[in-house]
This record gives C-alpha cells, structure tokens and sequence, in this order.
C-alpha cells in the first residue's frame, strides 16, 4: 500500500477553525502595499574605497530607518541558491516519516534538525500557524551537517555549500556595520559564533485574511539574512505603525537587524517588528539564516557608543536567557530589555 503524502492539513476548501487568528492579529482583506522604499544595496560597491563609504552610510540609515535591506552583487552564486531552494522543496515533499528529526528540549537547537509541521505547534491560543519549517545546527559546519536530513540524498551537500556563503556574507555584512558604527574591525564577528538555518514552507490558503505563517515579532539575532523563493509575496515589515510588503527581487537576499545588533548600537539600529502572510494561489519556501552569540555570551551596547550624552539604553544580558523567552514565532513581538532604572 502507498504511503500517504506529505502532511495535507492545508489541502482544503475553507480555513479550519483552528488555523483562523482572532480579528485583532488576522491580516485582514485590505491590500498591503509593496514597497519600492526598502533599500537595495549593491554589495559590489564595498570593493572600492570612495563607494564603500556611501554603501556604509546606506546600510545604516536603512537599519536605523526600517531594520530591513535587500543585498544584490552578494557573491553568492545563483546556482547555490537554486539548488538550495529545489533540496528545500524537495524535502518538504517527501513522506512525513522521512521528516522526523531531532527532538530538543525548549527547541534548544544545537545538533542536529527539527522538523515541525503545522498541526504539532500551537502560534497562540490554540492556533496553528499556516505553515511548516525545518531548523538545522549549522555551526561548526562539519560537526552539524552529520545530524541533518539524509534525505533528499544532496540535501547535506546542497546545504552546506549555502550555508558556508551565508557565514562568509555575514561577515562581510556585520564589517561593513562595524564599518558604520564606528566599532573596532571583528567586533561583531567575535560575537556571530551561532549559526541557524530554518526553513519555512507556506502552502497555498483558501482564506488568506483569516491565516498568518508567522505572527508579528522581531528576530532574536544578530542580523538575519533571507531567501525569498519564487515571486509570491509574504514577508511584511511594520513601518511607521503600517504594514508594508518586500516584494522577493531576483538574486537578492533580504537583511534584517536582530535584537541583539540593536541592543550593542545602543538602539542606533533598529530590530523592527515583521511578519509573514499566505497566499491562494502558490506555494511559497523561504529559507532563513541567523546569526546569534553564544548562548554565554553578554549582549550589552558597545562601550565606544555610550557616553554622558548617550548612557546605556539597554540592560547587560545573558543571550541565553533572552532566547529562552524570545522565539522567532512568539505570540508578541520580543524587544530588547532597558535599563532597569528607565
């Protein structure tokens, strides 16, 4: 007898009740604008001194203006990313037995890959998000890749190649903010020493006012860096107390501040609230890396950004313990913590 199919809780006509958010988190029917204002920043100009500075200067005012950027001339190659998105589908077509991954208390993740379909996670209040994902340990490389997916059989191959150019575009992305703020050469680096990817798998929706893939939150990391699969819109950032979407470009990849790169600019950089929503007529896969500290390490504004006239707008904090209660999927938007006096 075949086996049944990947997991079908959205092969439906009408969204079930447990998958529909209440009014106030639903993105409603009103059309969400894409907007054209989130910069793109060619990386290319960081190879030349006289452009490295004005691509600096774009960086930071498109962090501190929308925590959000998109990246093209990254150096990563458009056949890496291809076949890094075809070894995602491909693994989230296969028979659900295949899927089952490692289990991690509290979703600590350092080993290994966890595996969640939309039917074992509850986003808030008893209901499911629209969507599935997969999570690997990526750092050190060749330790972590042992534990990952056998299946697909280029799935281990396929990923760490990607894997490794997001670690190298990471670095070259967190210099050139350090660049920006004005921070000592491998500030940041010293920091980035955790490296996560997961991805998301949004299948097509009935009703799409009536579901969200991911709730409203902002990214416990470092930076982020995203792939946008496809041409289907799903990823909103709020700005200025509106939504607004960022259209998938082609060859880009999207860069976001984590809260942790807002609490060492001293909230110079912002980590800004966002969210993903579904669509009826594709699927949609998007594959996102993070960069973390180590779950020892304190995060606390950098010493050479606070003065008299800028004191501390954030509390020293343990990283493991902001973790602990900020999730990429949170049912609220995590922010970082202040100063117990303010």
């Amino acid at each position: 007898m075949e086996q049944p199919r990947v997991l079908r809780w959205f092969d439906v006509q009408s969204v079930p009740g447990d998958y529909s958010f209440p009014l106030e988190d639903r993105p409603g029917r009103l059309p969400i604008p894409l907007c054209d204002a989130v910069p793109v920043i060619d990386l290319h100009k960081s190879t030349t001194s006289p452009e490295k500075w004005s691509m600096v200067r774009q960086i930071v005012e498109a962090s501190q203006e929308y925590g959000f950027f998109q990246v093209i001339n990254h150096g990563v190659s458009e056949d890496v990313v291809r076949e890094t998105s075809t070894v995602f589908k491909e693994f989230f077509n296969m028979y659900a037995e295949d899927k089952k991954g490692t289990s991690a208390s509290d979703g600590d993740l350092s080993r290994g890959w966890i595996y969640m379909n939309s039917s074992s996670v509850f986003a808030k209040d008893g209901i499911h998000l629209w969507r599935d994902n997969v999570k690997l340990a990526c750092h050190p490389l060749e330790e972590c890749m042992q534990g990952w997916p056998p299946k697909p059989t280029r799935y281990r191959e396929v990923v760490a190649t990607y894997v490794e150019e997001m670690r190298r575009l990471s670095g070259r992305i967190l210099e050139l903010i350090c660049d920006g703020l004005g921070l000592e050469a491998g500030y940041l680096e010293r920091l980035s020493q955790v490296q996560l990817v997961v991805g998301n798998y949004y299948p097509p929706c009935p009703d799409p006012s009536l579901t969200l893939g991911l709730l409203k939150h902002c990214d416990p990391s470092l930076i982020t860096i995203l792939l946008q699969e496809g041409n289907a819109c799903g990823l909103q950032v709020l700005h200025n107390g509106k939504w607004i979407g960022v259209a998938p470009l082609p060859n880009a990849l999207v860069v976001n501040i984590g809260n942790q790169l807002e609490i060492i600019s001293n909230g110079k950089l912002k980590s800004a609230e966002h969210r993903a929503v579904t669509n009826s007529y594709e699927a949609r896969i998007s594959i996102a890396t993070f960069i973390n500290p180590s779950h020892n390490s304190i995060v606390e504004p950098a010493k050479v950004l606070v003065d008299e006239l800028n004191p501390p707008r954030y509390a020293p904090t343990l990283y493991k313990d902001f973790a602990h209660t900020s999730k990429v999927a949170s049912t609220e938007a995590t922010k970082p913590p202040a100063p117990p006096d303010s």
